[in-house]
């Protein structure tokens, strides 16, 4: 998907604690996240800046996807710098890389 904000001046405050970004996932005005996710690593205020209250939540489920089926240990650095180019590809890039052979669940009926 896109990438950057679009706009400037940064995020757009509409009411005291609603914060909105224009969210690179969906494209649109959407609430933003309440704080940035890393505050020790740049990808965190840029995600801050630029990604949905939603799109985070499907980060999420689209993280955990990908530790198990990478079986990644995050206590190394290896992993945790896989799973965070993964991150900023599902946010900023191409989207993240499925894992060889992945095949989705099915839906629940």
């Amino acid at each position: 998907m896109g990438c950057g904000s679009g706009g400037i001046g940064g995020p757009k405050v509409e009411e005291v604690g609603k914060r909105t970004v224009f969210c690179v996932k969906f494209q649109r005005e959407m609430p933003g996240l309440d704080e940035a996710p890393f505050d020790s690593h740049p990808l965190g205020q840029r995600i801050y800046e630029n990604v949905s209250k939603e799109a985070w939540k499907m980060w999420l489920e689209q993280m955990k996807m990908i530790m198990n089926e990478y079986r990644l240990n995050l206590g190394t650095q290896e992993a945790q710098e896989f799973l965070l180019k993964q991150m900023e590809d599902y946010f900023f890039g191409a989207g993240a890389a499925l894992p060889p052979g992945y095949v989705p669940p099915q839906a629940k009926n």
